[in-house]
């Protein structure tokens, strides 16, 4: 069972509801729920939100490496729009001092409200990875045929202490419209 409210603020809510079965594919369904109200108690507009969605996966674990096989279903009851996604990511041990991450996705989007023709976007990227050193350098391709978008991302990772990661990124490096972002991420779990 799955069960998650949420206080997002003073008077907004949201809450999972679903089920979760564990089996060769895992599978699981359920409806996210929220809400915004204002000070007086009346409803925010477009505050509300009503996503059922499903999940299917299926995920593959050897000493060498793992592999995850998934296809996941999103409605919004409310706005009328609703997404499929399929995806396929696997990892593994190139050599002794690299290990490899691979991922792909195709996506279709449809919106039933504005009458748009449904829209396919497909990703794929790739990372190489030095464990010892905690370098990683990436690469991602992403194709639209909503906007005829062909997107790029060439990336490097560094990890400099166990939750101090610095990030440096450039989307669309073989274009005029080349744009870069740096990052410096601290990470504390409790």
């Amino acid at each position: 069972m799955i069960w998650s409210p949420a206080k997002l603020s003073d008077r907004s809510y949201k809450a999972t509801v679903g089920f979760r079965l564990p089996a060769e594919w895992e599978t699981s369904a359920g409806a996210d729920i929220a809400l915004a109200s204002t000070k007086g108690g009346a409803l925010l507009p477009d505050s509300e939100q009503a996503m059922l969605w499903g999940r299917i996966t299926r995920t593959s674990v050897t000493p060498a490496g793992r592999s995850e096989r998934g296809a996941s279903v999103s409605v919004d009851t409310l706005r009328g729009g609703g997404a499929l996604t399929l995806s396929r990511s696997r990892s593994w041990i190139l050599s002794d001092s690299l290990d490899m991450q691979s991922s792909r996705s195709i996506s279709v989007q449809y919106d039933a409200v504005e009458a748009r023709q449904a829209s396919v976007t497909a990703t794929q990227a790739l990372k190489l990875i030095h464990p010892w050193t905690g370098t990683a350098l990436s690469a991602g391709t992403g194709v639209s045929n909503a906007s005829g978008d062909f997107s790029s991302t060439v990336g490097v990772s560094q990890a400099i202490l166990p939750n101090l990661n610095l990030d440096a990124s450039v989307s669309n490096p073989f274009s005029g419209g080349e744009a870069g972002s740096v990052n410096l991420r601290y990470r504390v779990n409790w």
